[in-house]
C-alpha cells in the first residue's frame, strides 16, 4: 500500500506550529487572535484530511470496480 507518510508529518507539523503560535499570542494578551490562529490551523488540517479521505474512497471504488 502506497500511503503517503509525509501527510502525517505535515499534519503534525501544522499542529505543533499552531500550538506555538497560540501560546505566544496568548502570552502577549491577544487571546482573540490566538483562538483565530487555532481555528485556521484546524481548518487547514481538515482540508488535508478531507483530501486524503477522498483519495482513500477513490481507491476503494477502484478495488471493488464501482466506476
Amino acid at each position: 500500500m502506497n500511503f503517503d507518510i509525509n501527510a502525517i508529518f505535515q499534519i503534525a507539523g501544522i499542529g505543533i506550529i499552531t500550538a506555538m503560535i497560540h501560546t505566544v499570542l496568548k502570552q502577549m494578551g491577544k487571546e482573540d487572535m490566538a483562538h483565530w490562529a487555532t481555528v485556521i490551523g484546524f481548518v487547514v488540517v481538515m482540508f488535508m484530511v478531507i483530501r486524503l479521505l477522498d483519495e482513500l474512497f477513490q481507491r476503494i471504488k477502484t478495488i471493488f470496480l464501482f466506476q
